[in-house]
Order: structure tokens, then sequence, then C-alpha cells
């Protein structure tokens, strides 16, 4: 698969699942659902590197590997998303989030030395712009209290920890590893991990049988990580993590489209200035022959 569509797989998949997370609130614990989540995705990946017969066995080294990789993007980068959400807006959460574009900039220049030329950064500067124009009467209402401050500070977190997440993953590719089976194996540790701090915190394992949950869960598991990180992380292996990044930008168009439909979200002249920045910012950072080159 080429490039542009790995790209454009991330972003509309990871835009459809903000709706998706919406029927995963309500009685099962945030963990508890990521629990789950990562659970699953892990078990389908095993089962379809069995049926292609897919080399599982790795080294202890590798598996240490495994285990930062699930730890940092499949654990706890999650976990703070989750819970800095119950105190803020989804609307705010994304832009903070966003952040993840300008973290792997960063994380690229300090672990690879990797320089970000001048379209990067003009992109992912229209694309947050564009995002808070988007999500401005979200914005608007908003009062800095230290609830909203707390907020926030856990989304900065856990984009941190997704950012060197990224940079981790970037790393394995360059050792030639398969995305898949790091997935599985990373995915696995995220899972454990979230459990055991599932019960720490003494939650319930209690399941909701309901359709909207269990369908909402299936459907992220299965599209929102086991196809949407093959998609995003074979591109930030191709591409590197700065420009890959920017799919954390541009995906929340994709919920913006989804909420007109489902839930009657008003066009504005905010919102449509806010998704033409961001399409622009695609522009700048993903040049075309950089996305078509390698397949």
């Amino acid at each position: 698969m080429n490039n542009i569509s790995l790209y454009l797989l991330t972003v509309l998949i990871w835009g459809s699942t903000w709706l998706a997370v919406e029927f995963q609130i309500g009685d099962v614990a945030a963990e508890v659902s990521i629990f789950y989540r990562y659970t699953i995705a892990a078990l389908v990946i095993f089962l379809w590197s069995l049926a292609k017969k897919q080399n599982l066995k790795f080294s202890l080294r590798t598996h240490a590997v495994f285990v930062s990789l699930g730890l940092l993007l499949f654990c706890l980068n999650y976990i703070c998303v989750y819970i800095g959400q119950s105190y803020i807006t989804s609307a705010l959460m994304a832009i903070v989030f966003s952040t993840v574009s300008w973290m792997n900039i960063f994380n690229a220049r300090l672990f690879f030395g990797t320089r970000s030329g001048p379209r990067v950064l003009i992109g992912a500067f229209l694309g947050v712009v564009g995002l808070c124009l988007m999500f401005w009467p979200s914005i608007s209402e908003l009062s800095l209290t230290d609830v909203t401050v707390l907020g926030a500070l856990y989304g900065l977190v856990g984009s941190y920890f997704a950012s060197l997440g990224n940079m981790i993953s970037q790393a394995t590719q360059k050792r030639k590893l398969p995305v898949m089976q790091t997935n599985a194996w990373s995915m696995l540790y995220g899972a454990l991990f979230t459990g055991l701090i599932s019960l720490g915190r003494g939650h319930s394992f209690a399941i909701d049988w309901s359709l909207s949950y269990i369908s909402s869960l299936l459907y992220l598991s299965i599209f929102g990580s086991v196809i949407a990180f093959w998609a995003y992380l074979t591109l930030l292996g191709r591409i590197g993590a700065n420009k890959a990044g920017y799919a954390t930008i541009a995906f929340p168009v994709i919920a913006i489209v989804l909420s007109v439909i489902y839930e009657d979200l008003k066009i504005t002249i905010p919102l449509l200035l806010g998704v033409a920045l961001v399409l622009l910012g695609n522009l700048f950072v993903m040049k075309r022959k950089q996305l078509t080159v390698t397949r």
C-alpha cells in the first residue's frame, strides 16, 4: 500500500473513533475499556500472524523494546487522555492532543537528528490554528479553572507519552522489526499494564453487554487499533514521525464531518476556515513526492 493510502486510512479511521469512544463512556471504567480494547486487538494480530505463519519469536532484548512501546503508546498515553477528558471537553482534548505533531518534530530532532524544514513547521502551525477555529465555540465557553488546567495537563502528558512511543516505533522499524508482530506484542504488554493499573485502582472488570458498547469496542479494537495503528506506524517508519504526526491534526476534520452528519453540528464560518487551514497545512507538511515514492 502506498503512503497516501496509509495516510488517508489513518486519518479516516482515527477521525471516526472520536464518535465510537462516546459509546465507551459509562459504567465501565476507562482503564478497563482500554484493557479490553488492546487485549482484543493483540489477540486478532496474533491469530493473523499465526494464520500467515509470521515469526512471533523475538529475543528478550527485543521484548524489552515491546514492553516500552506498549507502556507508552498503548497504556499510559490512553489512560492520561481518557482521564483528562473527564475534566475537559473532547474539543479541547483534540487540540491538546494535536501537540503530538510538534512533540514529534522536537523528539525526532532530539533522538534522530531529523531536521524539519519550514514547510513542516508552517504546516503544523496552520493545522493547530485551524483546529482552534474549528472548536472555537467550545473553547470560548471554557474558564481557566483548576479543573481545566488539570485536564489539559493530563492531555499534554498523554500526548508526550504517545510521541515517545512514536520514536520507539520509528527506531524498531530502522531495525527492520515487522510492524504487525511488533504491534501484537506491544499491545499485549500495554493491555497487561493497563489491567494491572485497573486492579490497583480497584476497578470492576464487569463488561457492559449493550449493543452500543460491544459494537464500539469491536470497532475501536479492530479498526481503531489493529488497522489504524498498522497504517500509521508503517507510514511513520517510511516518512518519519515529524511528518506522520500531522495525522493527529488532520483526523479531527473527519470527526467534525461525522458530527455534522450524526450530531447536527452547525456549519459556521470559523468551522469552514478551520477545516481549510488544516487541509492547507496538509499541503505544506505532506508533499506529494514524499508520500508516493515508497511502497
